[in-house]
């Protein structure tokens, strides 16, 4: 069963950081583009950072720019958002997922992701 799980969730002060991660298992992603994603109470789900298949790239939402960082290890299988400066705007829940068209990563349509993760809880504290 191919899978993906995140994990690094937690309750921090606005201007704290986290480190989420993004474990798979059942098949090897190092040919997929990463991306995180999150969805706060009410609203869509949202395209926060993405990352291609061997690092080169990495592509950003304009509301997280400077902030957030993305990376993996194709070796170990993870992939990982640190989250700096954490703002009262940021609580959600963030998703991992996994395309092999990186183009969809970033740009969508949310529906195509080949792989979700069930996402881990962020919650910004003032």
């Amino acid at each position: 069963q191919v899978q993906l799980v995140e994990s690094g969730g937690g309750l921090v002060q606005t201007g704290g950081s986290l480190r989420l991660s993004c474990v798979a298992s059942g098949r090897t992603f190092r040919n997929y583009g990463m991306g995180w994603f999150r969805q706060a109470p009410g609203k869509e789900r949202e395209f926060v950072a993405g990352i291609s298949w061997g690092g080169a790239r990495t592509v950003y939402a304009d509301s997280v720019k400077g902030r957030f960082t993305i990376s993996r290890d194709n070796a170990k299988n993870p992939v990982y958002v640190q989250l700096n400066n954490l703002k009262p705007e940021d609580p959600a829940d963030y998703f991992c997922a996994a395309d092999k068209n990186f183009s969809t990563v970033v740009d969508g349509p949310n529906y195509r992701m080949a792989y979700w993760g069930k996402g881990t809880l962020v919650t910004v504290s003032s």
